[in-house]
């Protein structure tokens, strides 16, 4: 099969052939029909993660098709339609069994710990627990633009920061997981506001109902401390900068939400302490979600109320996706890139 493969970090992206996965006893492997280009993905490759070993295939976002199972595998037959959480669970330790496979211990990540779906085939373990059926009315593509960003930006907008109707949201950041973020927020009926230098991005936040601010031109901070301070803030790039911004844009008694993955060269981030002891701020996190808790967003997808397919703006085949990962950190375009291997 041909796979997006590279040999060191930061290294050439080549599109090699390598020998299709075999499923495990308890795992399947899953014909790629679309996959989310992420800038995860782009950490990966730059070296920000110590889970991977060279050589790597990396990708994450994923729908397609069982084309094998394991013996062991009982929910899931060949030629169902499935996607999968990019954090997969073991099923048996105190966090799984209690519903929070997410944060499990011994989790293991497509693209990550394992090869990913940058490829034509992927090899997913532990498929009973961690597997999700597609509905039939939801594409793979729009499958796969849910898989990171936007079931990170789901549980952490609803099951973690409890969003409410009239609230006001500010949402730094507009790649995927701003865009979808901004989504999710106004279906709850919050008022939203997104930051960004990027006009292009700004203008689809715009489409979605958000205030935009070019924070090149304004300081948000200002801004919404004007307006008495925001209810929710969320960082939905991952810098020292913007997660800073997102804590002091809080009203007293706020919740800071981090989507972003926050990269520092010692590990560790600077955040405006004082002011969280002072205000009684909440500062919340959100890594991914359950396959447990996919259904609840699937309806919602399937039913028209949120539209993840929307925010998709182009579809490219497996050599233009190795240039787009390269190029992804100065990508001048907004929204979701979904690569389809067959393109």
């Amino acid at each position: 099969m041909n796979a997006i493969y590279f040999t060191q970090f930061k290294g050439p992206l080549e599109i090699k052939d390598i020998s299709v996965p075999t499923a495990t006893n308890d795992g399947v492997v899953i014909k790629v029909e679309a996959t989310g280009l992420c800038r995860s993905d782009w950490h990966a490759w730059m070296g920000h993660d110590s889970d991977i070993v060279l050589p790597h295939v990396p990708g994450h976002e994923l729908a397609g098709v069982i084309s094998e199972t394991g013996s062991a595998v009982t929910k899931f037959r060949v030629g169902d339609r499935v996607t999968v959480p990019f954090v997969c669970g073991c099923g048996k330790c105190q966090y799984c069994t209690r519903g929070d496979a997410q944060v499990c211990p011994t989790q293991t990540q497509p693209g990550f710990t394992d090869f990913g779906s940058f490829a034509e085939y992927v090899a997913i373990n532990n498929a009973d627990f961690n597997l999700v059926t597609i509905p039939e009315n939801v594409s793979f593509a729009t499958a796969a633009a849910l898989g990171c960003r936007f079931a990170t930006s789901y549980r952490g907008l609803i099951k973690r920061a409890h969003v409410k109707a009239d609230e006001k949201v500010i949402i730094y950041g507009c790649g995927g997981v701003g865009l979808s973020a901004i989504m999710i927020a106004k279906a709850q009926g919050a008022h939203v506001y997104a930051v960004d230098i990027n006009d292009a991005a700004l203008e689809i936040a715009q489409s979605l109902g958000a205030e935009t601010i070019n924070s090149s031109k304004v300081d948000p901070v200002a801004f919404m401390q004007n307006l008495g301070g925001a209810d929710v803030a969320v960082d939905a790039l991952g810098s020292q900068q913007t997660a800073s911004a997102s804590v002091l844009s809080l009203a007293r008694r706020g919740r800071h939400l981090q989507l972003g993955l926050l990269l520092t060269a010692n590990g560790l981030t600077d955040i405006p302490m004082a002011r969280v002891i002072a205000w009684e701020l909440d500062l919340l996190g959100s890594h991914g979600m359950a396959a447990k808790d996919y259904p609840e967003m699937l309806a919602l997808v399937a039913s028209g109320k949120l539209n993840p397919a929307s925010l998709i703006t182009r579809e490219v085949g497996l050599v233009e996706g190795a240039k787009a990962l390269a190029e992804l950190d100065s990508q001048p375009f907004g929204g979701i890139t979904v690569i389809t291997p067959e393109l």
